[in-house]
């Protein structure tokens, strides 16, 4: 990827970008303009004049909708077209393009601006990618059929009893292996489709994901589960992902910062998740 001069780097991260955000289709307003370090003509793109963001297919509810990233429908979707409008994009200068959730943060050049598809911001993945300042602080939730005896039993001396699978590569895998200490080897599998799969079909008895992924999947997906209940928080956070040590990073973090501080951010958390949210802490 085409990368800018030290110099340009430093303008580009000490200026603020500005502006109101808009939804997809709507032409932005006067006050939706950026500084100009922060235009999409002086930005450090992987496409002049166009802001590429990448994310999985399929792209899942409700972080999407109708695995259509573009509608602008979604938190995901609906963050990512705010974030485009503070920068000075218009909607028809946003391009989506496809990129697998495990090789996003594989060391390397990227073919997009940055990546947003629920990808946690760790210190390992951070040696390979750069990640935005977060868009969304998440919790991990347990999901099972109601007919598994982990939906009575689960408490702390319980759960470490129970076959868990999880998507490779994630950080609810991670939580797994780490806070719940399964006595049996966690069944790994390449997708979140392929998690379901296994427990629609009693092959595991539970799996872990982030909480508003949990409660759409059980009652929207999986006929006869249950969100047995939220995880404590981690401090784990999705952010924005850029090819390591990508300048951009520094103009979204304050359009992020905008976003967070004019309230959109937690205006569009309670549109698309607020009613995933209200679910029960349990112990690990």
């Amino acid at each position: 990827m085409r990368r800018m001069l030290i110099a340009l780097a430093v303008t580009v991260l000490g200026l603020a970008a500005c502006g109101t955000t808009t939804t997809p289709g709507a032409s932005p307003s006067p006050s939706g303009t950026a500084t100009a370090a922060c235009t999409p003509s002086t930005l450090h793109l992987y496409q002049p004049g166009q802001l590429t963001v990448a994310t999985d297919s399929p792209a899942y509810s409700p972080w999407f909708v109708n695995n259509n990233p573009s509608n602008g429908k979604g938190y995901e979707s609906a963050v990512a077209y705010a974030i485009a409008q503070e920068l000075g994009f218009t909607t028809s200068q946003v391009k989506w393009v496809v990129e697998p959730f495990d090789s996003s943060y594989a060391p390397g050049p990227k073919k997009f601006d940055f990546d947003i598809n629920e990808i946690s911001a760790t210190s390992q993945r951070e040696q390979a990618v750069t990640f935005s300042d977060s868009y969304y602080d998440t919790t991990q939730a347990l999901v099972a059929l109601k007919s598994n005896a982990i939906v009575a039993h689960h408490s702390p001396a319980d759960l470490p009893k129970y076959l868990y699978g999880d998507q490779i590569g994630t950080t609810s895998l991670a939580y797994i292996q780490q806070y719940l200490k399964p006595t049996k080897t966690p069944a790994v599998f390449d997708t979140l489709n392929d998690v379901k799969a296994a427990l629609d079909a009693h092959r595991i008895d539970a799996f872990v994901t982030d909480t508003p992924t949990a409660q759409y999947i059980s009652s929207s997906e999986i006929p006869g589960s249950t969100v047995l209940g939220q995880f404590p928080s981690t401090g784990e956070h999705y952010g924005l992902l850029f090819e390591k040590g990508n300048p951009l990073v520094g103009c979204v973090d304050q359009a992020i910062a905008k976003l967070k501080a004019n309230g959109t951010l937690a205006r569009l958390q309670q549109q698309w998740l607020g009613i995933y949210n209200e679910i029960p802490t349990i112990q690990p």
